[in-house]
């Protein structure tokens, strides 16, 4: 994660927990990242008021936006009677998509795809529609009758509701 902001309620030791909204917190972020080039990735809201704000964009976060962002959520909740920690950060280069914008995101790049059926995929994703996304497989493929082989492209259309998940591969070279 890119940036992590944590941030701990004064008064951590209160007895009496008002239970944050997950949905709230969505409605906070999304107010301020509407007019930006962000998108809500995920948010999380544990039994014990720990928010976790997932957010990302297209030329990756800046650790000001996240800054920016946890002061617009915290101005909207009372901490007097929401006792809460906080983080507001990037999603994981390596964790699985949650959210079509990250497919749009990736596009051209190389993805690990895993089936519900529990077949691998390796490949570029090179195409993105609301539905469903393409990832293009190269081979090596000896043509019958042909004594070298070749390179070949495939081009394997998936449904997202198909998909385990979907990570975005680094390689260093």
């Amino acid at each position: 994660n890119v940036c992590r902001g944590l941030e701990k309620s004064p008064s951590s030791y209160n007895t009496l927990q008002v239970m944050i909204n997950k949905e709230t917190i969505k409605q906070l972020v999304n107010d301020k990242i509407a007019h930006s080039d962000y998108f809500l990735v995920d948010v999380t809201v544990s039994t014990s008021n720990h928010i976790v704000v997932e957010i990302d964009n297209q030329d990756g976060v800046n650790i000001d936006f996240c800054a920016e962002l946890s002061r617009h959520i915290e101005s909207q909740l009372d901490r007097e009677v929401e006792d809460y920690e906080l983080e507001v950060g990037s999603a994981g280069l390596t964790a699985p998509f949650k959210v079509i914008e990250q497919y749009h995101k990736n596009k051209g790049n190389e993805v690990d795809v895993l089936t519900k059926e529990g077949k691998k995929i390796t490949g570029i994703l090179t195409e993105v529609t609301p539905d469903t996304f393409t990832v293009t497989v190269e081979k090596m493929v000896k043509p019958e009758g042909a004594k070298r082989k070749v390179l070949h492209k495939e081009d394997t259309i998936l449904h997202y509701d198909s998909v385990k998940y979907t990570k975005h591969i680094i390689k260093f070279k």
